[in-house]
């Protein structure tokens, strides 16, 4: 699903939904870890797990692997490049649009093609 398939009423019903607001909110400072976010937003893994499942779907949110050099593991975290949601009424109803932070390769890639 991307920004188009997402509806206003999943946007809506995520702004509404305080642990999907903590999710967005502690991932746009750095990436976090399920269990990191269960305890920043103060719920269970399960209910973290179900938030972060609907906010992919709408990709508001995404998956990243952090390796851990130390124990030779790796760690999944989640992130999101949200900058802002902009909802407008017109005569034909209700719009939004996303707006999200412009990635460091997106960055370069602009800048190559601006030269």
């Amino acid at each position: 699903m991307d920004d188009e398939d997402c509806t206003i009423a999943q946007i809506g019903a995520f702004l509404e939904d305080a642990t999907a607001r903590r999710i967005l909110a502690e991932t746009s400072r750095e990436p976090m870890s399920a269990e990191s976010l269960s305890e920043a937003a103060g719920a269970s893994k399960p209910t973290i797990y179900r938030r972060v499942n609907e906010l992919r779907e709408c990709d508001l949110l995404v998956e990243r692997t952090r390796p851990d050099p130390e124990a030779g593991h790796h760690h999944t975290v989640y992130a999101t490049d949200l900058e802002r949601i902009i909802v407008e009424l017109s005569e034909r109803g209700f719009a939004f649009d996303i707006e999200r932070r412009e990635g460091m390769a997106a960055r370069f890639t602009r800048l190559v093609e601006e030269m």
